[in-house]
């Protein structure tokens, strides 16, 4: 029975593949444990294209030394353009090379959704692992495009490089009046520790019952043995209400996924016409009490 379902997998894979003349024979493959597939490998030559562009722009910076590249990779950044140049585009050394590297990272992230959906769909699964992963491009476009177009320059969006993320977060609290206080992220930070909370209560939970045979999930799920019984009676007991080996991942994803959605939206509503001083909002808002002296008379 099983050979038979590997076998039609096989063959619906092989007949509905859609060719492109230069990846003839590559398209199909099997790269180890990993089928590339089209979208597959679109993604692969296109992250390929975002690494290459990066580092001729590193290799620039450090005057094409290998020994200062290696030394200094921590810091090396790729910047986007001036603020002079708006969206326009601008020289490869003036923020050109991050147009360019920026454009195929948007591109490598797009077909890889594309292709863990379409994998999905050929496998007769439904496509949660593509919704989840388009939680997290949402915050990638809303911090990449959306609101460096809505304030109409690039200069906005972070540099390509190891310390370049954390450098443009520090900025752009600053620019905005101190983030932390944006009403999003404080959502976006309390589902990212009620998901780490979440997740790490279902592991202990798990392995609590692993005498029980808890673990195999998939079967328990299937034949409902004792171990999944044991293992909702304790997770009733110790958090006080009723969660199955299905409800329990179907909370998990709803949290995790809204630590990136709830930070993407903050991201797009930080601008001069949204809101352009969160500590000021703030201070409107009465939650910044323990320095209430800092905040200006109304």
């Amino acid at each position: 029975m099983a050979t038979e379902v590997y076998r039609e997998s096989f063959e619906r894979r092989a007949n509905k593949v859609i060719y492109l003349r230069f990846l003839e024979g590559l398209a199909d493959t099997q790269v180890g444990p990993i089928y590339l597939g089209m979208w597959g490998a679109l993604a692969f030559f296109s992250y390929l294209l975002c690494v290459f562009i990066t580092a001729i722009g590193f290799g620039e910076q450090v005057g094409w030394n290998p020994i200062r590249f290696l030394r200094e990779l921590p810091v090396l950044t790729l910047y986007p353009p001036a603020p002079s140049y708006g969206l326009q585009l601008a020289p490869l050394s003036e923020g050109g090379y991050w147009q360019l590297a920026t454009l195929f990272l948007t591109l490598t992230l797009v077909f890889w959704t594309i292709r863990i959906w379409t994998r999905a769909v050929a496998n007769q699964l439904r496509p949660m692992v593509p919704i989840a992963f388009s939680a997290a491009l949402f915050l990638y476009a809303a911090i990449y495009i959306i609101h460096p177009i809505s304030v109409n320059s690039w200069n906005e969006a972070p540099g390509h490089g190891l310390a370049a993320i954390l450098l443009w977060t520090n900025h752009f609290s600053v620019k905005y009046g101190n983030f932390y206080y944006n009403p999003f992220h404080m959502v976006s930070i309390y589902a990212l520790l009620g998901s780490t909370l979440l997740l790490a209560m279902h592991g202990a939970t798990i392995l609590s019952a692993l005498r029980y045979d808890a673990h195999k999930e998939i079967d328990e799920i299937e034949k409902s043995d004792e171990g999944t019984h044991r293992s909702q009676l304790f997770w009733r007991w110790i958090m006080g209400f009723n969660a199955t080996a299905h409800s329990i991942h179907v909370w998990a994803l709803g949290f995790a996924s809204l630590v990136a959605i709830a930070g993407a939206i903050g991201v797009i509503t930080s601008a001069p016409f949204f809101e352009p001083n969160w500590f000021l909002w703030g201070c409107r808002a009465d939650i910044v009490s323990s320095i209430q002296a800092a905040c200006p008379n109304p």
